[in-house]
């Protein structure tokens, strides 16, 4: 089984000055995952991640030209590379799928051309680059679709969900590109809510004319459910004939906050208003042994189960002055400027702890199992 990681926000972190330690030893993080035999890379790619003005969103701004440094860095140390399309200019998940701002007055055939002219384009950049993807997400975390409201799956009471046909025309309008730049690359369908077979075999049984290779799972214990939920899943979609991956998995060290009295929407994701009564917080603590115990069994679990890889989601997001994930102009972006923060609100979830000290997790996500 292999391991990897997300570390999209990387150059964001270095800029600003983000050092890691071994013990009292500075270190080169990256190097030091690969020699734990981390040996995969996910990187996440927005269409235009700036505001009117041309100021970044942050959140990593994963633009192409930080993907194809970040993809080159990863290269350079032995990583094989994970390219993850949002088809958006911020972040994508089951909440949210905005249509790029250039995108935003296309129909269904407008918006499945340009999909397919944006994904060539990217992939031909990667190539000119000389980079080598392995791996390619067509959307991230598309539960519920993607390019909204084009793109989204309709939800009815007691019912199926439609609108299917638009999904997959836009799937298959970015596979059609990969297909033709990098026909070697494997080809990622990324949903969350990853405890849910019902909606699982909802959604891959509308995929069996979609020309791809990997279901990707999100894994966060928080949301997803048990070990035996979520891989009773895994084991549910062995029938669609797909090899099977986590593309995301995390779990938190500390519910304590590095921002002391923080108050209104400045918290952090997952704190002891999201842990409370949940009982697998009692068999795995948020705590430094607790984030190592959850790491130690996962990965056995996954291995166990037959997952081709298994990789952390940000494991390097520590705070600092800067560290974002979002800038006010970009959370108007999609609306979310008067309920949350702009902060780090991801940095508890990180293998190095807020000083920027290697935890004991970070020695259990290694290659031995």
């Amino acid at each position: 089984m292999r391991l990897g990681i997300d570390i999209s926000t990387y150059f964001e972190e270095i800029d600003r000055g983000a050092t890691y330690y071994d013990g009292d030893k500075v270190v080169e993080p990256l190097s030091l995952l690969r020699a734990n035999g981390v040996d995969l890379m996910r990187i996440r790619l927005w269409v235009n991640p700036y505001d009117e003005n041309g100021n970044p969103y942050l959140g990593g701004t994963c633009d192409l030209d930080n993907f194809i440094r970040l993809a080159r860095l990863a290269e350079s140390k032995g990583y094989d590379v994970m390219l993850d399309i949002h088809y958006s200019d911020f972040w994508c998940d089951p909440g949210k799928q905005s249509i790029p701002k250039s995108w935003k007055n296309l129909d269904l055939n407008g918006l499945v051309a340009k999909v397919y002219e944006y994904t060539k384009s990217v992939l031909l950049t990667a190539k000119e680059n000389g980079i080598t993807i392995k791996y390619i997400q067509v959307g991230n975390e598309i539960t519920n679709g993607m390019l909204w409201p084009i793109g989204k799956l309709i939800e009815h009471e007691g019912a199926p969900r439609t609108n299917y046909d638009n999904l997959r025309a836009l799937i298959k309008s970015g596979v059609k590109a990969c297909r033709e730049i990098t026909p070697d690359a494997a080809l990622i369908l990324h949903l969350e809510r990853s405890y849910d077979q019902e909606l699982y075999n909802e959604f891959f049984s509308h995929m069996t004319d979609v020309d791809y290779d990997i279901i990707g799972f999100s894994y966060y214990p928080y949301w997803h459910g048990t070990f035996e939920q979520f891989f009773a899943n895994v084991d549910n979609c062995k029938k669609f004939g797909k090899r099977l991956m986590v593309v995301e998995v995390g779990y938190g060290f500390t519910l304590e906050d590095y921002i002391k009295n923080a108050h209104g929407g400045a918290h952090l994701v997952i704190d002891a208003t999201v842990t409370e009564g949940m009982s697998f917080a009692k068999d795995y603590p948020l705590t430094p042994k607790g984030q190592a115990k959850f790491t130690r069994d996962f990965l056995v679990w996954a291995r166990d189960h037959g997952l081709e890889a298994a990789l952390w989601w940000e494991p390097l997001w520590i705070p600092g002055d800067g560290i974002c994930w979002a800038t006010e102009e970009a959370q108007r972006y999609f609306g979310a400027d008067e309920i949350k923060s702009t902060r780090n609100e991801w940095a508890n979830q990180c293998l190095f702890d807020y000083e920027g000290k290697k935890l004991p997790a970070f020695d259990e996500f290694r290659k031995k199992y």
